[in-house]
């Protein structure tokens, strides 16, 4: 899932990963939003805000804003900062070091985050869209730009020039390469959407520590790569 790249890549792999990214990101667009009232996986509507808040001369809180985009644009970096200089270490490793990173930083902000609602929740927002910055930028990086997990607007546009190629296309293998698309795109939209229902739900009872959810499936997925690359290995030695 994490530690194929290149023409190893299957869609199957670029599916896994789009199922359980894009859960994490719902999960962590709603529970972001329910503990700070911010956005937290995406920076489009804060680009509103930003000019808003200009126009009306609080340039204080435009700074706080221009501060959000700022902490997206710079997990993106981090993250792809990492894959590049690991590449160079040890290819096979090479997207580890910021799913963990991501799921770091989750699992600070779950232990934390009532004591920082309280205190400063405007590091909560920073901390959440420096992690889906990474994951962004990760899953681009791992995918070659096929899928995105934190904002579905680009998916919904993708989809509807795919749903309209449908109708062009006559040549059986290009439908069939158009309907898997649609597949991981749907796939992507419908576990968004999960994992948004997913953390309302816990949200409720166990407020902002419901992103240890998000910490535990990050884990999850690197501990099953590193299990099944260790069964792999075992078998080719025997």
């Amino acid at each position: 899932m994490f530690s194929h790249i290149g023409k190893s890549r299957t869609p199957n792999h670029n599916l896994a990963i789009a199922s359980l990214l894009s859960f994490v990101a719902g999960l962590v667009n709603v529970v972001g939003f329910f503990a700070v009232g911010k956005l937290t996986t995406n920076v489009t509507g804060h680009f509103a805000f930003f000019v808003d808040e200009a126009f009306k001369v609080n340039f204080r809180d435009a700074f706080h804003v221009a501060l959000f985009i700022f902490f997206f644009f710079l997990g993106a970096f981090s993250a792809n900062f990492m894959v590049e200089t690991f590449s160079r270490i040890r290819e096979s490793q090479t997207y580890v070091l910021p799913i963990v990173t991501e799921a770091f930083i989750l699992a600070v902000i779950a232990f934390t985050g009532s004591y920082l609602i309280q205190t400063n929740p405007d590091l909560i927002a920073y901390s959440l869209l420096f992690a889906m910055g990474m994951q962004n930028s990760l899953v681009t990086s791992i995918s070659k730009s096929v899928v995105r997990t934190t904002h579905l607007t680009g998916m919904f546009t993708d989809m509807g020039i795919e749903f309209s190629q449908l109708f062009f296309y006559k040549d059986r293998n290009h439908k069939n390469k158009l309907l898997r698309s649609i597949g991981l795109r749907l796939t992507i939209i419908w576990l968004f959407f999960g994992g948004g229902v997913c953390g309302g739900i816990l949200f409720e009872r166990f407020g902002i520590k419901t992103l240890f959810l998000g910490t535990l499936i990050l884990l999850s997925g690197v501990l099953y790569d590193f299990i099944k690359i260790r069964i792999l290995v075992r078998k080719r030695k025997r």
